[in-house]
């Protein structure tokens, strides 16, 4: 982030007369909220919520925020990350690796990220047949013979299938204290008609579109300097290459793997395993929960006016479910009492939506769940003690 877009100081009032002296024109400090790089992150985002990307790379990635806020999204299954100064994207390690929640609530499907130690203007076949490649706040840091490089490397050899670009707009400067450039590292900052320029000749020469946008409103009567941020969105014109042409380039590696790390998901067998055991364990004990205090109501009455369902079931509130969810479980076998053992048919359980999604039939429940939940001799029911909580 650049340090002078944490605040600007804009002048907002004139000079004015008061007892025959001119007041001094005020300046006014006014704050980006969000902050200016959160709404560069968030731009971002958004593109990914849309386009549903499978594959995207960050060069300049920094410590890794964007990386941070898009791992999230479920059609994400390769996210890389390419920066030149690797102490910092080494720190960044555990802001990136899964939480206890990952293991949980796992993904549908895998997710691996990749940090890199390298210059966005080297070729590295790795990150060849990407869906996204973002450039947010790099170009303006790259010196003459590097920025000629970018294109050749980014558009040409990388070719993905949408890359944005951010950077500053210097129209937009005017509105800062007295400033130059709006970091020390900067080696340029371009107007709206450079960086327009630049853009629509490099988007032109390697059969990309370009829109233009950007992120941090001018406050209200600093006239017409656009974005504080602004931003190219690039998209190939063309088919981006088939994996054949991808293999043929393989092997040119030049980056250094700073971190790696895998996600759980549901592609994992003992990840689909461990989730599907402890979903079916939830929905057992809450159904001889529910079991339980239906016999206690028939025996004894009750209160609260809970009422009984055609399972022989008290109904309580619990999971909202849609009428096709409903019908489909009112269809399925029905949980029975056999001596002090209740039954919960597997059919029954793959009704659930919850079930449902970790497995698509009853054999394969079956097979995942055989060692650590208790079955019905014929395999065909989870069984459990009906007075027995510990289960």
């Amino acid at each position: 982030m650049h340090d002078l877009e944490h605040f600007l100081f804009v002048n907002f009032q004139g000079n004015s007369v008061v007892n025959g002296n001119f007041d001094l024109p005020t300046k006014k400090a006014i704050n980006f909220f969000p902050p200016l790089y959160r709404q560069r992150y968030s731009f971002v985002n958004d593109l990914v919520n849309q386009h549903k990307p499978k594959k995207v790379a960050d060069l300049g990635c920094g410590n890794a925020s964007l990386i941070q806020m898009i791992k999230s999204h479920s059609c994400l299954e390769l996210i890389v990350g390419v920066d030149i100064n690797k102490d910092k994207i080494g720190s960044q390690r555990c802001r990136l690796s899964p939480f206890s929640g990952d293991y949980l609530s796992p993904r549908d499907l895998n997710l691996s990220i990749i940090l890199y130690h390298g210059s966005a203007v080297e070729r590295d076949s790795r990150l060849l047949g990407f869906d996204l490649v973002t450039c947010i706040e790099l170009i303006e840091h790259l010196d003459s013979e590097d920025l000629a490089r970018f294109p050749e490397v980014v558009f040409g050899y990388l070719s993905p299938g949408m890359i944005v670009i951010s950077t500053p707009n210097s129209d937009f400067n005017p509105l800062f204290p007295t400033v130059t450039f709006r970091d020390s590292d900067h080696k340029f900052e371009w107007n709206r008609k450079q960086f327009q320029t630049w853009a629509l000749g490099v988007a032109n020469f390697y059969s990309y579109s370009v829109e233009f946008s950007g992120v941090g409103e001018p406050p209200e009567g600093a006239g017409n300097v656009g974005y504080c941020t602004q931003i190219g969105v690039f998209q190939k014109m063309r088919a981006p290459a088939t994996e054949s042409c991808i293999v043929e380039q393989c092997g040119q590696h030049v980056y250094k793997i700073v971190y790696s790390v895998s996600y759980p998901s549901l592609q994992q067998k003992e990840v689909r395993k461990l989730a599907l055991t402890n979903e079916v364990s939830r929905q057992v004990q809450s159904m001889r929960q529910r079991y339980v205090s239906s016999l206690s109501i028939l025996q004894n009455g009750d209160e609260n006016g809970h009422k009984i369902n055609d399972t022989g079931l008290i109904t309580f509130s619990g999971p909202v479910f849609t009428e096709l969810e409903k019908l489909k479980i009112e269809k399925s076998p029905k949980p029975f009492c056999f001596g002090n053992k209740l039954y919960v048919p597997l059919e029954r359980l793959l009704a659930y939506p919850k079930v449902n999604r970790l497995c698509d039939n009853v054999d394969v429940m079956r097979a995942l769940i055989a060692d650590t939940v208790r079955l019905s001799r014929d395999g065909s029911a989870v069984k459990i003690d009906l007075h027995d909580e510990s289960q």
